[in-house]
C-alpha cells in the first residue's frame, strides 16, 4: 500500500498510473478501503498539498461506500481537508451528512469559518452546537477569538469571553486566556486585556507577548516597555516574539538605549542567525531612532535579508529626510537582484518628492506601470501624484491622478495640495466640489488643505462655509490647525469679532497659536488696542513667547509709537534673560 500512496503524490492526471504500475485514484473504490489508516492519510495529504482535485476523487469514492455516515473520523478528516483547501461549502456539505456530530466535527467546521474570516457563520455554528447539547471546548473558542481579533469584532469577542467564563475555562487553560488577551489587544481594549492577564492562574511568555504586542500595535511604546520591564522582573524569559515587539516599541518612542540593550541580548543568544524577522526589527528600530550607522551595520551583518529588510532601511532614510541615501540604497538593492515591491516604490517616490528628483520619479512611474501595480495599490498611485506635485509638474500630477483605477480621499488630497502649493485656490475649490459630488467624504487633512488655500487667497465666505461643514456635514472635530487657519483668515480680512469668537471656543491651553495669528493680523491693520489685548493673552499663556513681543513691537512701530516699540524691545531682551516681565 505504501507504493500506492507514493504513486498518488505524483499524480497529475486522473488516468495516471502509480510507480511500478500500482493502481491510482481510478481504482479507489476497489482497493482504498482495505486500509482505513491509508485513507485517512490520503485525506490529510490533500489538505497539506491543497489538492482539490484529488480530494474530490476521494470524496466520490467515500460516498460510493457510504463511509461519511459510517465513520465520523473519516468525515471529520474530510471537513478539515476541505477547510484547508478553502472549500467551506463542501466542508459544510460533509458535515450535514453526518448522522451524529461530536465536538471534534463541530470544531472542524467552526475553525474553517473562523479561519477564513466568516465570523458570523462561525458564531451561528457555535449556537447550533449548543442547541444540539454539544458542550464547546477550548478548540471551539480559540479559533473564533483569533478571528475576532483579526476582524476587530470586539462585541462577538466579548460574547465568547462570557461563554468561556461560564465554563471556567479561563482558570483551566492558559491557551484560551492568551487567545482572549490577544483578541482584546488587537481590538484596542487594553484595559480588558490587562484584566484577563491578571486573572490567569498561570501566565507564560505567550501571555506577556499578547499584552506587549497589544500596546505596541496601538502605538503605546512606553506602556509596552513598562510591561517588558515587569516581565523581566518576574524572571520570565523573553523569546523572539517578545524582542520583535519591544524593538518596535523602542522605535515608536525613540528609545535607542533600550534598543541597544535588546541588540546585545539577541546577539548573545545567537538569535539574529535564526530569525530574519528579528534582524529586520532591529534595523527598523535603529532607523526610526535615526541611528543609521548602526542600522546599516546590522543590515550588513545579517546572514540573510529580504525585501522587507531593504524596505525598512529605505523607508527609514526617507522618513528622516535623507532622500539621497534612500535612493542610493534602492539602487544597491536592485543591483543585488532584489525585486522592489509596492512599499519600496512608495518610499522612493516620497524620496524623489523630497529632493525634486523628477527623472528618477519618472523611471519609477514607468516601472510600476509596466508591472501593473497601479491597478492594485491605491497608496502607490497617491504617492505618484504627490511626487509629480512636489516636483512642480502639475500637469503630470493631474494625468497620474486621472489614470488611477480608484481615486480615494488621499489621492484627491494629494492633487489638491499640489494646486494649493502653486497658489491656485480656485482650482482647489473646483476639485473639492468634484470630490463631494462623487460621494467621497473628505477627511480633516483634505479640509485643512482647502482652508489653507482659502486663507492664502483671502476667500472668507468660502472658508467659513467649509469650516462650518466640518461638524455640521461631516461630523468631524476640527483640530487646532483648522481653527488657526480660520482665525488667520478672519483676522487678515479684518473680521476681528469672528476671529475672537473662534478663539474663545478653543480650550485655553491651545489658544497661544491663535492669539499669535491675531497679533500678526493686527500688524497689518495697525490695530493697537486689539493688539495689546492679544499680547496680554499671549504672554499670560507663555511669558517667554518671543514672537508675541516682536509682533507687539511691530504694531507700535507701525502706529508711530516708537517709544513704546523701544520699550517692548528692551523687555523682550530682558525676558530672554529672565530678568523682568512687561505689561503694556
Amino acid at each position: 500500500m505504501n507504493g500506492f500512496v507514493n504513486g498518488e503524490r505524483k499524480l497529475k492526471h486522473p488516468n495516471s498510473i502509480g510507480s511500478k504500475g500500482k493502481p491510482v485514484l481510478n481504482d479507489l473504490p476497489k482497493v482504498i478501503f482495505q486500509d482505513r489508516n491509508m485513507l485517512l492519510n490520503l485525506i490529510k495529504s490533500c489538505g497539506k498539498e491543497r489538492n482539490v482535485w484529488k480530494m474530490k476523487k476521494i470524496h466520490e469514492a467515500v460516498v460510493s461506500k457510504n463511509l461519511i455516515r459510517k465513520d465520523i473520523y473519516i468525515a471529520t478528516a474530510m471537513i478539515k481537508t476541505y477547510v484547508e483547501c478553502g472549500m467551506l461549502e463542501k466542508a459544510q456539505q460533509v458535515f450535514e451528512e453526518l448522522p451524529v456530530k461530536d465536538v471534534v466535527s463541530w470544531n472542524a467546521l467552526i475553525t474553517g469559518y473562523a479561519r477564513h474570516g466568516r465570523i458570523d457563520e462561525a458564531l451561528k455554528c457555535l449556537k447550533n452546537m449548543q442547541i444540539s447539547a454539544i458542550r464547546p471546548d477550548v478548540g471551539t473558542y480559540i479559533p473564533i477569538l483569533k478571528s475576532c481579533g483579526a476582524s476587530r469584532s470586539l462585541e462577538i469577542g466579548k460574547y465568547i469571553d462570557v461563554e468561556v467564563r461560564k465554563q471556567g475555562l479561563l482558570q483551566k487553560d492558559v491557551m484560551v486566556g492568551n487567545a482572549l488577551m490577544s483578541m482584546y489587544s488587537k481590538c484596542g481594549d487594553l484595559v480588558k486585556a490587562n484584566e484577563v492577564f491578571k486573572q490567569l492562574p498561570n501566565s507564560n511568555v505567550v501571555s506577556w507577548n499578547a499584552l506587549i504586542t497589544g500596546y505596541t500595535q496601538h502605538g503605546l511604546g512606553n506602556e509596552a516597555l513598562q510591561w517588558f520591564r515587569k516581565m523581566q522582573n518576574e524572571c520570565v524569559c523573553p523569546d523572539v516574539v517578545t524582542y520583535i515587539c519591544v524593538l518596535k516599541a523602542c522605535g515608536i518612542v525613540g528609545s535607542l538605549e533600550v534598543g541597544k540593550d535588546i541588540h546585545v541580548e539577541v546577539r548573545k543568544q545567537g538569535l539574529l542567525q535564526k530569525s530574519v524577522v528579528l534582524g529586520t526589527a532591529l534595523v527598523d528600530m535603529y532607523s526610526k531612532c535615526g541611528a543609521f550607522e548602526k542600522a546599516r551595520e546590522v543590515f550588513e551583518q545579517l546572514p540573510m535579508s529580504n525585501i522587507v529588510t531593504w524596505n525598512v532601511l529605505i523607508t527609514g532614510y526617507t522618513q528622516h529626510g535623507l532622500a539621497d541615501e534612500a535612493i542610493k540604497c534602492f539602487t544597491k538593492m536592485k543591483d543585488e537582484g532584489v525585486c522592489p515591491n509596492a512599499v519600496t516604490y512608495i518610499s522612493i517616490l516620497k524620496a524623489c518628492a523630497l529632493v525634486g528628483s523628477l527623472q528618477i520619479g519618472e523611471r519609477i512611474h514607468a516601472e510600476v506601470r509596466k508591472k501593473g501595480l497601479l491597478q492594485k495599490e491605491v497608496v502607490l498611485g497617491t504617492a505618484l501624484v504627490d511626487m509629480y506635485a512636489k516636483c512642480g509638474v502639475l500637469g503630470e500630477a493631474h494625468k497620474a491622478f486621472d489614470m488611477l483605477p480608484v481615486q480615494n480621499v488621499a489621492s484627491w488630497t494629494a492633487l489638491m495640495t499640489a494646486y494649493a502649493q502653486s497658489g491656485k485656490a480656485g482650482r482647489v475649490l473646483e476639485l473639492f466640489t468634484q470630490l463631494i459630488s462623487r460621494g467621497i467624504t473628505p477627511d480633516l487633512v483634505t479640509i485643512l488643505v482647502v482652508l489653507s488655500a482659502c486663507n492664502h487667497a483671502g476667500l472668507v465666505d468660502e472658508g467659513q462655509i467649509i469650516f462650518d461643514a466640518i461638524e455640521q456635514w461631516y461630523c468631524l472635530d476640527p483640530s487646532i490647525e483648522h481653527y488657526n487657519c480660520m482665525v488667520d483668515l478672519f483676522s487678515r480680512a479684518g473680521h476681528f469679532d469672528k476671529a475672537l469668537d473662534l478663539i474663545e471656543k478653543v480650550p485655553t491651553s491651545n489658544q497661544l497659536r491663535l492669539w499669535l495669528s491675531l497679533l500678526g493680523a493686527c500688524c497689518k491693520w495697525v490695530n493697537v488696542e486689539l493688539g495689546r489685548w492679544a499680547f496680554i493673552r499671549s504672554v499670560s499663556l507663555d511669558e517667554d513667547c518671543d514672537a508675541a513681543y516682536v509682533y507687539m513691537g511691530n504694531i507700535y512701530a507701525a502706529a508711530g509709537m516708537q517709544k513704546e516699540a523701544d520699550e517692548i524691545e528692551v523687555c523682550r531682551v530682558s525676558i530672554s534673560g529672565k530678568k523682568e516681565k512687561y505689561h503694556p
